[in-house]
């Protein structure tokens, strides 16, 4: 299992927590997608959002609340 510091993830994202953050809501989205569930050395999806975020192949916008007044 790889492990990614923080260095590496804050430097793709504003800061760790958002960066972990994003790649959390990622590996829902690839969670929903139909995948081959007999492969065996099949990478983590946690895992998988984690690598593409700290390579620079995650694009993602922050999208600011609106609070009811």
């Amino acid at each position: 299992m790889r492990v990614f510091t923080p260095i590496e993830i804050a430097k793709h994202a504003a800061n760790k927590y958002l960066g972990v953050l994003v790649a959390a809501k990622y590996a829902r989205v690839l969670n929903e997608f139909p995948r081959d569930r007999s492969a065996m050395g099949e990478k983590k999806l946690t895992t998988r959002a984690m690598e593409e975020l700290a390579g620079g192949d995650l694009v993602y916008r922050v999208v600011p609340r609106h609070r009811a007044e």
